[in-house]
């Protein structure tokens, strides 16, 4: 049984994409978006864009389904959030519903107001994410896109988890990636898809309710 189901005729399936300017939020819902239009959905996006060039957050809501009313996700409604930075899952979880799915990458990037040396970076984020009535998948993104040679592939591995738990066939979500990445990028970030995919494809039935999450 997937841990979040693919959208009914009448409820649509709720994603918030959450980035630090420059990690490749938009590239992500953008493959999300071809992704469900190549299932036949209907889909709304709605992009946020912050101060990206002093790390400040991007943010995309991506609904999808048979119809879509609104692109917009309200607070406690989001089958899924996929955060890009730790500190961007704690700001965006409280849009998920009891027992949606929280992907976050274990990365820490200091906003400005870290950086002046006005507020420290918040301690046990992962500790106090788990705590929640919300299932969590941790991922070392950058460590694994450095592997693969490009760091800047961390975007579609967290998307590749992504589609792990929303449906057991990859084929459409490989096809969204090359009709979204320019032909030049293909080859890594379909393989960046692929090793997101596999880090958590057996765990779907058992949503977290609170004081555990899952690393990798």
């Amino acid at each position: 049984m997937n841990a979040v189901p693919i959208s009914s005729e009448s409820i649509p399936t709720s994603v918030v994409i959450a980035a630090v300017g420059g990690q490749g939020a938009l590239l992500a819902s953008r493959v999300l978006a071809r992704y469900a239009i190549l299932r036949g959905c209907e889909v709304k996006v709605s992009e946020i864009h912050g101060m990206s060039q002093r790390g400040g957050s991007v943010v995309t809501h991506v609904r999808f389904g048979h119809s879509v009313h609104s692109p917009v996700v309200e607070l406690g409604t989001a089958d899924a959030v996929v955060a890009f930075e730790l500190l961007e899952a704690a700001r965006y979880v409280p849009y998920l519903r009891s027992d949606g799915l929280l992907i976050s990458s274990t990365q820490r990037i200091a906003p400005l107001p870290v950086l002046t040396g006005a507020v420290a970076y918040p301690e046990d984020l992962e500790r106090t994410l788990a705590a929640r009535p919300v299932r969590c998948l941790f991922v070392d993104a950058q460590r694994r896109a450095e592997a693969l040679g490009q760091i800047r592939t961390a975007n579609t591995l967290l998307l590749g988890v992504l589609a792990s738990q929303l449906t057991k066939d990859i084929e459409p979500w490989r096809a969204a990636v090359r009709t979204s990445v320019p032909r030049e990028h293909q080859r890594v970030n379909l393989a960046a898809l692929d090793v997101g995919w596999a880090l958590f494809a057996d765990e779907f039935a058992e949503p977290s309710h609170g004081g555990k999450g899952i690393h990798t």
